[in-house]
């Protein structure tokens, strides 16, 4: 009994829609080699294709009373169905559309059709697949009424090749859609992890810039020092030698300064615009003040000062120290809201300066509503910060639930 047939006269929207279709199937172009797995699904399909045409061939040929020249022929026409099966993917549209033709007489090829109306639903879109299946399902009503079976009625047997069809049909097209839906998921995975970079480098890049601006000014000032005590050299000359050895340890001094400060900055590519208030550089002479303001925003907040010695920090890294205390006091606001904070500076000159802030858990559940919203990328920019000032920056959360952030910083002599 053939499960798959078709017409002589094709559905009158199929002429149509043919030509949409034969172009698809050479824009497909040539396929790639066969993996391990598609040899398998072929040999498969191939087995499954012989099978359904043994059974309908053998029941074509008993009620035929005998194997008959057109049985043959039948015969031979699934055998090349069969043959088909291995050219699918590359014309799935041109094989079905021929085997639909010639199904109407032959019996053999009812499970390579099948196969065939399989892998252009899964392979093309909706409106070829959708017309493949209409027309075997017409072309099925012609071959039961030609050749129709001893067993059953044409209205049994209609309904059973219209159910297969359908199965077919319908099946390919659930495996395309899912298909298309985890390459539609991979495809915005790699779109998030992509964007997820570039908002990292833009933080890193925006922070190089504040550096560089901070940087510059920084620079002009050490600049303009060494140029007015060189035009002080100039102008006057009646000195004294104890002026002179004076404003050269001056000039001496700030020309180390700037030196170092230029190191600092190399590299850093100053974007051309102009300064905002937040880009006011604090060092560690403003931190009581950062404190005084956490503490009035109600924070419980410490403070513990163990360095030594009285060697002034570079600007650089006493700017970066307020800004690792500066952070750590805005994660906590954010994140655990009324948790103590503990800040606390070592070290000595000669050695590194070491930032340490701590707080604990939060005092109670902080949900959504109460939460202060932010980029995600404040400790991103502030490591590269850190690097740029020659140290390192590193932070986690605590066994209690609470969060440390601390940095090393180079303190020269």
């Amino acid at each position: 009994m053939a499960t798959t047939s078709s017409s002589n006269r094709p559905h009158p929207e199929l002429p149509s829609l043919l030509p949409a279709f034969l172009t698809a199937d050479r824009a497909a172009g040539p396929q790639h080699g066969r993996s391990a797995r598609d040899w398998l699904v072929d040999v498969l399909c191939t087995l499954i294709a012989v099978a359904v045409g043994l059974v309908s061939v053998v029941e074509r040929v008993n009620a035929d009373d005998g194997f008959t020249t057109f049985r043959a022929v039948d015969v031979a026409v699934g055998v090349l169905g069969v043959v088909a099966l291995w050219f699918r993917r590359r014309w799935p549209v041109h094989l079905a559309v021929a085997a639909t033709a010639v199904s109407v007489f032959a019996a053999s090829i009812g499970g390579a059709q099948l196969i065939l109306i399989f892998t252009v639903a899964v392979h093309r879109p909706y409106p070829p697949a959708v017309a493949i299946a209409a027309a075997n399902i017409l072309v099925g009503g012609v071959h039961f009424w030609l050749f129709p079976s001893p067993n059953e009625s044409w209205t049994v047997s209609m309904v059973f090749s219209a159910l297969v069809i359908v199965i077919a049909a319908v099946w390919g097209m659930f495996i395309r859609a899912r298909r298309q839906l985890l390459v539609s998921l991979r495809e915005r995975a790699r779109q998030a992890e992509a964007e997820a970079h570039l908002r990292v480098d833009q933080a890193r890049q925006r922070e190089r810039q504040r550096i560089a601006r901070e940087m510059h000014d920084v620079l002009a000032h050490r600049l303009s020092l060494l140029s007015v005590h060189a035009n002080a050299l100039i102008h006057r000359r009646d000195a004294s030698r104890h002026d002179i050895e004076q404003v050269s340890d001056v000039i001496r001094e700030s020309a180390h300064q700037a030196l170092r400060d230029l190191r600092e900055v190399i590299g850093v590519l100053r974007a051309p615009t102009g300064h905002s208030p937040d880009e006011v550089g604090s060092d560690l002479d403003d931190l009581p003040a950062l404190l005084d303001d956490s503490r009035r925003a109600g924070a419980s907040v410490t403070f513990d000062d163990w360095r030594d010695g009285d060697q002034p920090l570079p600007t650089a890294v006493s700017r970066c120290a307020y800004r690792v205390v500066q952070e750590g006091l805005t994660n906590a606001r954010k994140h655990a809201a009324g948790a103590a904070v503990a800040v606390a500076l070592a070290g000595s000159a000669g050695g590194v300066l070491t930032v340490h802030v701590r707080n604990g858990p939060p005092a109670g559940p902080v949900g959504p509503q109460a939460s202060i919203p932010g980029s995600s990328t404040g400790l991103v920019g502030l490591a590269e910060r850190t690097a740029l000032a020659g140290g390192a920056l590193s932070y986690g959360p605590t066994s209690d639930l609470g969060f440390t952030l601390t940095a090393e910083l180079p303190w020269p002599e």
